[in-house]
């Protein structure tokens, strides 16, 4: 077969050659013979198609990838983990600049401070922990010497002030004012890292109480209500007040005094009782010792009425005007501590109070003290209108305690005449009489309290007479007093001992101003460090002193009493403003712990009914 040659010539076509052979035939061509250029036709006719690259895949079992985008993949994860180990490695070497946490307020520091003055009171077995290097095991015979006692181990407590009495009426006060803190403002305690150490300060207190009376009985005829004896007369035979010395080294025969119609005692201790089962409502066996305790004694305190102190040692030092404002008080506490509505009803009764004198208007009135807790009681009745409105039938008398309350308030501002101040603004609740601050911390503290109820319940205020005044103002009252005590006086000095640099130096304390050397100095024997002229040997860190007088004047005298003689009961008040105080208003208080035995004021609303079936 002959065909056209397009190069110019014949081409034979065998037809007995196969493609491939062809094929073959042209690749064995030598291109470079050619006799001239080819166009590109020719060329792609003469060369055969491209040669193309296979691409290679990755199998990776569950999908099938181009190897070459696997490559790129882990690459980029490799750098990417390289890249952030090098980081964390920079961020590990490179110094850490933390965000601490603000230094705590002046109202903290103190509260810390405040609380060891009850380490230094302690009477008993010591703690290990109780960090008063100059105080010991004291007062270890209680009890053991009187034949007659109810109890024979009288062991514990804490002193009252300055010498080495133990008296359960300021005590028990002292103990209830901590425990009604712990329970509005556990938070705040927590926050400043002294939460256990006041609950264990309570428990030191109310196990000492437990002691004073049969508190298994559900019905006793008597109580302890002294330990040691006071006696200043001349030639009085060695007591706690004639003698200057350590508790520690105490070697003669301390009595037992107990009383049989004393209502204001029992119902205070109940108090006392009460408010620390809410405190330490978490351990149910002791809350309900606690509880059971406080039922005892506030069924003693109604069943045989009399003051404590009426012909007993005890009124020259603790004298109590009336009980009627301890059933008020009393009467609160035991209904918070077992919901019992019997309480209630006593607590509420307009003629109760009126026996108090909530309506008299006297000189003391509205002013909380360990001898009048009327104040302290329509304050704490106050709260359950606020938070719970029981209505009917105790609407009448919880409107009345609240204003009351209101009064009272009005009463501590500035703008009223109700009580003097002194030029330095300290309020003279007490008219200009000696000792004025534990009646000025206690004030600071309810009306802190009532301020932090008013917001807690969304109020913005209350009214005194026409005039509203926000919640502010209760707090600034209360700061202005504390910031006294504290520093902020004409005499720029600290009422309470340790804080600031310039505070008393001779502190009334016979613990204080006797050095721990060894030496045992008998009953006369310690007279010389009680008229010594020079500062105490020993700090006792957290004492508030009685105070200045209605002059800002004050005298840093051991032997002068009036002023540089701290109380328990009076630093308990401290402790209470200063937590409610501490950390400003970013805590509130908590509503709800007060409330853990109360049961529901109204039935519980019945279950909605079964959905409708046709």
């Amino acid at each position: 077969m002959y065909g056209r040659d397009p190069w110019g010539g014949a081409l034979e076509i065998a037809d007995s050659g196969t493609d491939d052979d062809r094929s073959r035939n042209l690749q064995d061509l030598d291109r470079a013979a050619l006799s001239r250029p080819l166009d590109e036709t020719q060329q792609s006719w003469l060369l055969g198609p491209h040669e193309q690259k296979k691409k290679k895949y990755v199998d990776l079992g569950c999908i099938i990838v181009s190897k070459k985008i696997f490559v790129w993949t882990v690459g980029v994860i490799l750098a990417a983990g390289l890249i952030a180990g090098f980081a964390a490695l920079l961020v590990k070497t490179l110094p850490k600049h933390h965000h601490r946490p603000p230094p705590p307020d002046n109202y903290t520091l103190a509260l810390r401070k405040a609380l060891m003055f009850f380490n230094a009171q302690k009477s008993g077995k010591l703690p290990k922990h109780n960090n008063v290097t100059w105080r010991g095991n004291s007062g270890l015979n209680d009890g053991k010497s009187d034949s007659s006692s109810i109890s024979k181990n009288l062991v514990g407590g804490y002193y009252d002030a300055g010498d080495a009495i133990k008296f359960n009426f300021p005590q028990s006060f002292a103990m209830t004012m901590l425990s009604w803190s712990v329970i509005e403002y556990s938070a705040k305690y927590e926050a400043a890292g002294e939460l256990n150490h006041i609950k264990d300060l309570i428990k030191w207190g109310t196990d000492y109480l437990l002691k004073t009376f049969n508190s298994t009985a559900d019905s006793i005829d008597r109580l302890v209500m002294q330990v040691g004896s006071g006696d200043t007369t001349e030639g009085a035979t060695p007591n706690d007040h004639y003698c200057w010395m350590r508790p520690e080294d105490i070697d003669y025969e301390r009595p037992v005094i107990e009383c049989h119609g004393c209502s204001d005692l029992a119902a205070e201790m109940a108090a006392a009782l009460a408010s620390a089962s809410i405190v330490f409502k978490d351990n149910k066996a002791y809350s309900q010792k606690l509880v059971h305790g406080a039922k005892t004694l506030f069924k003693f305190a109604r069943d045989q009425r009399g003051r404590y102190s009426v012909g007993a040692e005890a009124a020259t030092f603790y004298n109590s005007t009336s009980y009627w404002d301890e059933f008020v008080w009393g009467g609160a506490w035991m209904y918070y501590a077992t919901g019992n509505n019997s309480y209630l009803s006593l607590a509420t009764n307009i003629k109760m109070a009126t026996h108090a004198g909530a309506f008299w208007g006297g000189q003391d009135y509205g002013v909380l003290s360990w001898d009048n807790k009327l104040a302290g009681a329509q304050v704490l009745l106050t709260r359950m209108r606020l938070f719970l409105s029981p209505g009917y039938p105790y609407e009448e008398a919880l409107k009345t305690f609240h204003n009351q309350t209101s009064i009272y308030m009005c009463s501590f501002l500035p703008f009223f005449t109700s009580f003097n101040r002194t030029k330095g603004g300290l309020i003279q609740l007490n008219h200009g009489r000696p000792q004025p601050l534990q009646y000025v911390v206690n004030a600071a503290f309810l009306a802190t309290l009532f301020s932090d109820y008013l917001d807690a319940a969304d109020t913005p205020g209350w009214y005194c007479g026409p005039n509203f005044y926000s919640t502010d103002i209760l707090r600034t009252f209360a700061e202005t007093q504390i910031d006294y005590i504290l520093g902020k006086n004409p005499r720029k000095m600290s009422y309470l001992v340790g804080f600031g640099n310039h505070y008393p130096k001779q502190v009334h304390h016979r613990g204080a101003s006797i050095p721990k050397n060894k030496v045992k100095y008998n009953c006369k024997g310690g007279w010389k460090w009680r008229d010594s002229k020079k500062a105490n040997p020993n700090v006792i860190v957290g004492a508030m002193v009685a105070g200045p007088d209605k002059h800002d004047g004050f005298h840093d005298k051991r032997m002068n009493y009036n002023y540089t003689e701290p109380t328990i009961a009076g630093n308990a008040g401290l402790v209470a403003a200063l937590v409610a105080l501490s950390g400003g208003k970013t805590t509130q208080i908590d509503k709800n712990t007060m409330f853990s035995a109360v049961p529901p004021m109204f039935p519980v609303a019945p279950p909605p009914p079964a959905a409708w079936k046709p």
